[in-house]
């Protein structure tokens, strides 16, 4: 654990005017973790321990931690307390081009790994039915996975496409895309949605995350080059390891 005897006292760090405590007290917290005078993997004192040494309330201090688990600079971990991340860099994917996660790990020399949550065929859900031009009769075919990049797991996908497109989901065992374009039906352009959510319990504790945590939420439609929608994806995606980056371009 982080011995921070020294460094924690609110003579050192509290200023008048400064803001709110619990953000001074964040980002001073935050100031040693750059500085590497508290290095990654360390836990932090408990909330008891870091009211004594700031002098501060629990509250204010219980309100700095989750400031720094928020800016993803320390996760708790359930029932062992509050941890440093290790502050590296983040795994980016440009929203421009239309590849997947195992394609993009592997042009970065990351090695990619799948742990298969749900697959197969089944009614589809109105979203699925309008989204992917479905009538009630049809069967959706469904894939659930969790992305894993050298054995840190980096996002949830729910993928849904139509069943005469995926006949057989309970096959998938590598890329989708890789077996799309092997059946000729890989899509050529997608729309997709980026929003900030956090993280539920359920989606937490598959990510490795603390509930509450801030992920980036992403939702893509696929189309053939006939226009035809033939893949519904709802991602999520860990903030702390993952960046989406756009090219803008003057028309």
């Amino acid at each position: 654990m982080a011995d921070l005897t020294d460094d924690m006292p609110a003579v050192k760090w509290h200023r008048k005017g400064g803001g709110p405590r619990y953000l001074q007290l964040a980002r001073h917290i935050s100031d040693l973790i750059r500085a590497k005078e508290i290095p990654a993997g360390d836990q932090l004192p408990s909330e008891r321990e870091l009211a004594e040494l700031t002098g501060m309330s629990r509250v204010t201090v219980r309100n700095a931690i989750a400031e720094l688990v928020a800016t993803d600079m320390v996760e708790q971990r359930r029932g062992a307390g509050s941890f440093v991340r290790e502050q590296g860099e983040k795994f980016e994917q440009s929203l421009s081009s239309l590849v997947s996660f195992t394609e993009n790990l592997q042009a970065r020399g990351i090695q990619s790994t799948s742990r298969v949550l749900l697959k197969g065929l089944f009614r589809p859900t109105p979203t699925e039915t309008t989204i992917l031009g479905l009538s009630p009769v049809q069967q959706v075919a469904r894939v659930h996975r969790l992305r894993s990049g050298d054995g840190v797991p980096m996002a949830l996908e729910h993928s849904s496409l139509p069943g005469d497109i995926l006949p057989r989901p309970d096959k998938i065992n590598r890329s989708l895309y890789e077996v799309l374009r092997a059946r000729g039906t890989a899509p050529v352009r997608a729309i997709q949605r980026v929003t900030a959510i956090n993280a539920s319990a359920p989606v937490a504790e598959l990510l490795q995350l603390a509930e509450g945590t801030a992920v980036l939420q992403i939702e893509r439609t696929a189309y053939l080059a006939t226009g035809r929608a033939i893949e519904f994806t709802s991602g999520v995606y860990r903030s702390d390891v993952y960046d989406f980056v756009s090219e803008l371009k003057l028309d």
